[in-house]
């Protein structure tokens, strides 16, 4: 109508649970690089993470995969658990940090004495020792929704 050139704009707006589970990949991708070594993991939000926690017996023998059934049976029925006990410890940690496994729980002769298992945090990599009578209960703080809700 004015004779002009027009270079017409299209606005697309699009969100969808593809892009949205794009962004929480690309968000959640960690590498660390120390001295040592280099780490590489999945940072997610426990409470969003697939597997929340890993039972990890240190050998194959000695009652320790019997033990680590027992655990398995105690959390499988609230909780997404992976039970393994292929390899070293240090391979399967770093199998589960690949998949953002917020919890490894490794079961050792200590645990036949005192009841008591290893947690491994997959964010700072700290260990901590606990009674397995109070694994459910850490689990389910860690891993609610309520936190993350509190937190806005």
């Amino acid at each position: 109508e004015v004779n002009q050139n027009y270079i017409p704009y299209v606005i697309e707006t699009s969100i969808g649970a593809d892009r949205l589970f794009l962004l929480t990949l690309c968000n959640a991708y960690t590498e660390e690089n120390t001295e040592e070594k280099s780490r590489t993991f999945l940072k997610l939000h426990p409470a969003i993470a697939p597997v929340k926690a890993a039972i990890l017996p240190i050998t194959k023998k000695d009652g320790l995969p019997e033990k680590g059934q027992e655990i398995v049976e105690l959390l499988k029925y609230d909780f997404n658990i992976i039970y393994e006990d292929a390899a070293s410890i240090g391979k399967r940690y770093a199998r589960q940090d690949l998949i953002g496994t917020p919890f490894c729980i490794a079961v050792d002769h200590q645990t036949l004495e005192d009841n008591t298992v290893t947690i491994r945090h997959r964010d700072t990599t700290e260990q901590e020792r606990v009674s397995i009578a109070e694994l459910h209960g850490r689990i389910a703080e860690a891993t609610s929704f309520r936190r993350v809700f509190e937190k806005l």
